[in-house]
């Protein structure tokens, strides 16, 4: 199984969906930096994913938050969570960051990790035949989660024989 750490956004949409059981599914294990646990537990986040993450199940790995490297340090858009994500998967040498945040996508993918956001393993798990693809974006789309039309009507519109 792929060695994959985990930013706060996948895991709280996940959460609130009712669909973050996938993860173990898709991955066996999902390594999270302290400062992610800090965020699904901070008294703003949703109450579900706050209730969620007060006692994490046994697939949820949390780790120390590890120095950011000074370039790391110096991406100003990035938040403490996805700092400590990135920093964490170069520690361990992660073989995928499951990440929202278009930003720490980007800086994540430029120091050559793969990485995929809430769509990603939602699609990932459609085509396991784990979902309903349209059902979990309906429910998807009545949390606060960012997205493109364009985009979920692609992943929605993919041929049956696309499928694994």
């Amino acid at each position: 199984m792929p060695v994959v750490v985990a930013d706060t956004g996948p895991l709280n949409y996940l959460v609130q969906i009712n669909a973050v059981e996938l993860l173990p599914t898709l991955f066996d294990n999902v390594i999270v930096p302290a400062a992610v646990r800090d965020e699904l537990t901070h008294p703003r986040a949703p109450s579900a994913v706050r209730s969620w993450a007060a006692s994490f199940p046994n697939w949820i790995d949390i780790r120390a938050n590890p120095n950011a490297s000074s370039e790391l340090a110096e991406v100003a858009s990035l938040e403490q969570g996805e700092r400590a994500t990135i920093a964490l998967a170069g520690e361990i040498d992660a073989d995928l960051i499951l990440m929202d945040d278009r930003d720490g996508v980007a800086f994540a993918r430029s120091q050559g990790f793969l990485v995929t956001g809430t769509l990603g393993v939602l699609d990932l798990a459609a085509r396991r035949g784990l979902i309903d693809l349209a059902e979990a974006f309906t429910r998807l789309k009545a949390t606060t989660f960012h997205y493109r039309q364009g985009l979920l009507d692609a992943l929605l519109a993919r041929r049956p024989e696309d499928k694994e």
